[in-house]
This record gives structure tokens, C-alpha cells and sequence, in this order.
């Protein structure tokens, strides 16, 4: 019997009606003769509204607290799911993230899986049921519950699809796949067939809402084929697979804009060796991600780090350098949250020319100013104003043809 592990995002079980219409098509799956295991994120605007009610009773929460709050929305969802299934015949049984047997390490809100037990899963499949299992969240070694951070229910899918071994993943959430930029913001956006692990990576990592970067990473790295499709319709989705050699002919396969990044200056601090390290290693320690970094030369003796984090960090990176400067000598720190990021992303740029020239000639032709770069081998990322990222995604589009079929 082919086994499908399905995810369903948070506006796809928005309300009760929603999560009816999901049950029908959970139950139309399975009367063609497939075992299910099904993860579901909490509705829609749930995690925010739980955020905003512990940021209301403590600027700064603990991250056990915020996860033992931040589970509770996931758990309504899987319960209504099994209560919707078993109300339309399907036997149907639901499961947290510890019940499901994800373990996790120790670091909370942002938790990376280590291990997945599949045994009580494997059980209740072959007893028929569908099982219903809560995204984003599992449980550490010391039995305490911890969330794998924002988008973390697509990471829970992809990793137990590897761990049941599916035949099949299906990522459901509202848009029909995966697009050349936010068909929002470009209208002539296209829909993508299918797009490699590394361009998917790429454009997770960059702004591109319709997939957690760690869910591709994870994917890649255990071969789990997926594919990102609408709840709302029965429409083919977007592939996401290995790089074929085909997909190199395609230079730039999409374009994503990240505005929930900052600009952290550290400046005037001790230029030596092991400056950097130290400011680097303080937020690491902190479970601070840092994006583009950018160093000048030292002059006089003091040298200035720029960096991006996400936004919501930026006050815990302030509250770990400020300390941390004091023990490499002084420095001063500032930051601008009115910053976003744009990339344009294709694994063609690995064979072809010319491809940072003709972005930066479209941003300045529209006179858009360019702060901070950075390259991989199949992205080019430029920090740019915030009030221009929406322009600035179009002219990228333009730019490289990416509406054209």
C-alpha cells in the first residue's frame, strides 16, 4: 500500500470549514488506497497571537516557556483534524511531536531534530488509521517540549516522510507551488514545474515564504522528492528534487526578498586577531543566525563589522555584544531595521557569465542603491532600502526574463 506524508500549512486549517474541506481530501486520498500520515500547523494567526500575549506579560520570555505556550496551537489543529476524519468514517488518531517521537536537542524555539522513533506511527498505520501528527514541535532528551522555529511544521513533514519512508510528500499550504517571485508583488510571476534542492534552499533562506530553508536542507540531505501544491485546488504543485543537468540552462530560476532582516554596525572595536571571532562566537552562542557580513579595513587601529540578523534577534544581539565588547576594549553598536534583502537565485550561474552585472546595471538604472553584497555559487544577495524591496523584486524579474515562458 503506497504511504504519502501530507503537511497542511496554517491557512489551509484556518478555521473549522477549512479544516472539514482538509479532511475530505485527507479521506479521498485514502479511499484510493494509501496509508497517511498527515502533520498540520496551528491556524492561521494563532502562533502570532500567543507571541503577542507573552510578549504582553514579559518583554522577554524564556524559550521553554514561550515553547510550552507556542505548542498549544498545534494541538488544537490535530485533535479538530482526527475529531473531522472520525466524523466522516475515516479512523483517524492524533499525535503530538513527542508522542510522535521526535527528538529534538536542547536549544529551544529554534530546536533541530536529532532522531525520529516511527514505531507508535508504524503501529496505528497498519491498524488503519490515518495519523495526525502536530508540526513544529517535539521533545528533548530531558522530556521537555521544544519548537523547531517559524516554519517549522514543513521541517516535521519532510523528516517523517524520511522516517516512514513515503512514497510520496505532499507540502499543501495557499499558493499553487512555487513561483519566480511573489506573484503578489510580480504579477507576471510563473509557476515552477519543479526546481532543484539547492534553488529551493537558496530561495527559503532569502525571503521565499512557501518553504522552511532547514525542511530543504533536511530534504536534500535524505533524498525526500516533495512537492508544493494548493489546498484549495486539485492543481498540479512545483517538484522539488535533485539538480539535473537540464535545469543549469536556466541562469536565474527565481527571485526573493527577505524584509524581516536588520543591519547590525559594530564599530570602532579592537582590530586584531580574534575580534571578529569573538563578536561572531558571542552570537552564535546566543542561537543568533547572521547572514551577510561585511568587514572594512582597519584603520588607526579599529576596524567596524556590518552584519544582517533577523529582526526579531536584533535586541538579543544587542544585549550579548554589548558585554562582549567590553572584553575586546570598547566598540559601539547600531543597527537598521529599515533594510531588506533581495537574491536572485539559478544553479545556471555555475556556467554562465555576467549574471551580478546585469542585476546591479537594473537596480541602478531604477536607481535603487545597493548597501551590502554577498555570492554563493547559485545566489547573489544585495542589502538594498527597505521602502524600494517591492520595485526592486519586479526590476530583478524584468531583468532576467523570468515572465517570459
Amino acid at each position: 500500500m503506497p504511504r504519502i506524508v501530507q503537511k497542511y500549512g496554517g491557512t489551509s486549517v484556518g478555521d473549522v470549514e477549512r479544516i472539514k474541506k482538509v479532511a475530505e481530501r485527507i479521506k479521498a486520498v485514502r479511499d484510493e488506497g494509501n496509508e497517511l500520515v498527515v502533520v498540520v500547523s496551528a491556524r492561521a494567526g494563532v502562533t502570532n497571537e500567543l507571541l503577542a500575549r507573552a510578549q504582553a506579560v514579559c518583554t522577554l520570555p524564556s524559550g521553554r516557556e514561550l515553547d510550552q505556550l507556542l505548542a498549544i496551537g498545534e494541538q488544537e489543529t490535530i485533535a479538530l483534524t482526527a475529531m473531522a476524519l472520525n466524523g466522516i468514517g475515516v479512523p483517524a488518531v492524533s499525535y503530538t511531536g513527542a508522542q510522535a517521537g521526535i527528538f529534538t536537542d536542547r536549544v529551544h524555539t529554534k530546536a533541530k531534530i536529532k532522531t525520529i522513533n516511527s514505531k507508535p506511527i508504524e503501529k496505528d498505520l497498519a491498524a488503519g488509521k490515518v495519523v495526525i501528527v502536530a508540526g513544529f514541535q517535539g521533545i528533548n532528551e530531558e522530556g521537555q517540549t521544544t519548537t523547531l522555529g517559524r516554519g517549522g511544521s514543513d521541517l516535521s513533514a519532510i523528516a517523517l516522510a524520511a522516517a516512514v519512508k513515503a512514497d510520496r510528500c505532499e507540502i499543501y499550504t495557499d499558493v499553487d507551488g512555487v513561483y519566480t517571485a511573489d506573484p503578489r508583488v510580480v504579477k507576471s510571476a510563473r509557476k515552477l514545474d519543479e526546481i532543484s534542492y539547492d534553488e529551493m534552499l537558496e530561495l527559503a533562506s532569502s525571503g521565499s515564504k512557501v518553504m522552511q530553508s532547514r525542511s530543504v536542507e533536511f530534504a536534500k540531505k535524505y533524498g525526500v522528492v516533495f512537492e508544493v501544491r494548493s489546498s484549495f485546488n486539485h492543481n498540479p504543485g512545483t517538484i522539488v528534487k535533485e539538480e539535473v543537468a537540464y535545469m543549469e540552462q536556466v541562469v536565474v530560476r527565481g527571485v526573493a526578498v527577505d524584509k524581516d532582516q536588520a543591519k547590525v554596525l559594530v564599530s570602532n572595536i579592537v582590530d586584531k586577531p580574534g575580534s571578529a571571532a569573538k563578536v561572531f562566537r558571542t552570537l552564535a552562542d546566543a542561537n543568533i543566525i547572521v547572514d551577510m557580513i561585511v568587514q572594512n579595513v582597519g584603520r588607526q587601529g579599529v576596524a567596524n563589522l556590518t552584519f544582517t540578523v533577523p529582526k526579531p534577534d536584533v535586541a538579543a544581539a544587542v544585549r550579548v555584544l554589548e558585554p562582549a565588547l567590553k572584553e575586546l576594549g570598547g566598540g559601539e553598536i547600531s543597527m537598521d531595521p529599515k533594510i531588506a534583502k533581495l537574491s536572485v537565485v539559478g544553479v545556471g550561474m555555475k556556467t554562465h557569465s555576467g549574471t551580478a552585472a546585469n542585476l546591479f546595471q537594473a537596480l541602478a538604472q531604477a536607481g535603487i542603491n545597493i548597501g551590502l553584497i554577498s555570492t554563493s555559487e547559485i545566489k547573489i544577495s544585495v542589502v538594498i532600502d527597505l521602502d524600494r524591496a517591492d520595485e526592486a523584486a519586479r526590476v530583478a524579474h524584468a531583468a532576467f526574463k523570468l515572465d517570459a515562458s
